[in-house]
C-alpha cells in the first residue's frame, strides 16, 4: 500500500513538474513573439491576443468540455492526471506571465521555447496525463476509428495555424509550425527515451556462431526461429531486441562471421516482460554460459 502511495506521489509530482516546464516555454518563449503551440494552447494565444483575456484562465476553461467528453472512454486515472495537469499549467501560466522575456529574437524562440515546451509535455505524456484536450479528442477517435493519433493532432494543428497565418501574417504561421516539430521531436525522445529499442531478425546459416557472438559481446540473448525461403527452402532465424547505440555493433559482428546474412532492424514501441541479458557473472536468467546458443 506505502509502495503504491509513494508511486502516485512520485507520478503527480512530475505531472506538475512538466506542467510548470511547458508553461515556462509557452510565457517565455512563444507568446512574447507571438509564436502559437497547438491544440487548444494555440486557440488559447490566439484569444488571448485579440481580446487580452488571460491565457492561463482561457487554456483551463477550454480544456474542461474536452475533459469532459473523454471521462467515460479513456479512463479514470489518464483524465484525473489530465485534470491535474492542466489546472497547474493555467496556474503557471499565470505566474509566469509576469515574469521577464527569454528572448526576443524570434529564431531562438522557436528552437529553445519548442524544446522546453516538447520536454515538459512530454514529461506529462510519460506519466499518464495530458496538457491539450484536443490529444484526449485524438485519442478516443483512434480506439473508436484507428484513426492515428499523431495524424490526428496535426489535421487540428494545421488548420491553427491557417488561421495564424490569416490573423498573425505567414511568418508567425510558419515559425509555430516549426516550433511544433521540435517540441514533437523532443516529446519523442523525453517519452521513449534515447535508448529507444531495436528489434533484429537475421537470416543466415551461421546461426551458433552468430547467436553466441552477440550473447557474448552484446551480453544480449538471442531467440531461434524456424523459417522456409520459397526459394532457398529451410532457414534459421535469429530475432533478438538491442538498442540503437548496439546496431553498429551488430553489424560488425556479423559481417565477421557471414556477410551473406539477411537482416531487417526495426524499431520497438514497447517492451513487456523481463528481457534476458547476460549478467557479470556471464549468467543469464536460468541460461549459463555453457550453452552454445543463449535463448530467451
Amino acid at each position: 500500500m506505502k509502495k503504491n502511495i509513494w508511486k502516485y506521489i512520485y507520478e503527480y509530482s512530475l505531472v506538475i513538474f512538466g506542467s510548470m516546464v511547458a508553461a515556462f516555454a509557452i510565457e517565455e518563449f512563444l507568446v512574447p513573439n507571438t509564436i502559437l503551440d497547438g491544440g487548444v494552447v494555440g486557440v488559447s494565444i490566439m484569444i488571448n491576443a485579440l481580446s487580452g483575456f488571460t491565457l492561463g484562465l482561457l487554456t483551463l476553461i477550454i480544456n474542461i468540455p474536452f475533459l469532459l467528453i473523454g471521462l467515460k472512454k479513456l479512463g479514470k486515472e489518464f483524465i484525473i492526471k489530465s485534470a491535474v495537469a492542466m489546472a497547474f499549467f493555467s496556474i503557471f501560466l499565470e505566474q509566469f506571465e509576469s515574469w521577464g522575456n527569454a528572448t526576443e529574437e524570434t529564431l531562438l524562440a522557436v528552437v529553445f521555447g519548442g524544446t522546453v515546451l516538447g520536454i515538459g509535455v512530454g514529461i506529462v505524456i510519460k506519466f499518464g496525463g495530458c496538457l491539450d484536450g484536443t490529444e484526449t479528442v485524438a485519442i478516443m477517435l483512434n480506439k473508436k476509428f484507428r484513426w492515428p493519433v499523431g495524424q490526428t493532432v496535426l489535421i487540428f494543428n494545421i488548420v491553427i495555424y491557417s488561421i495564424a497565418a490569416i490573423l498573425f501574417g505567414r511568418d508567425r504561421a510558419m515559425f509555430s509550425l516549426l516550433t511544433y516539430f521540435i517540441a514533437s521531436k523532443v516529446i519523442d525522445i523525453v517519452e521513449e527515451g534515447f535508448n529507444k529499442a531495436k528489434a533484429a531478425m537475421i537470416i543466415t546459416n551461421e546461426c551458433e556462431e552468430i547467436a553466441s557472438a552477440i550473447y557474448h559481446k552484446l551480453g544480449r540473448t538471442v531467440t531461434i526461429l524456424e523459417g522456409e525461403g520459397l526459394i532457398s527452402g529451410k532457414k534459421v532465424v535469429l530475432y533478438c531486441v538491442l538498442n540503437k547505440f548496439e546496431v553498429k555493433e551488430l553489424r560488425n559482428i556479423i559481417d565477421s562471421v557471414d556477410s551473406s546474412a539477411f537482416i531487417a532492424i526495426s524499431d520497438v514501441e514497447e517492451i513487456i516482460g523481463k528481457h534476458i541479458k547476460k549478467s557479470d557473472g556471464n549468467t543469464a536468467l536460468g541460461v549459463n554460459n555453457e550453452q552454445q546458443i543463449p535463448k530467451n
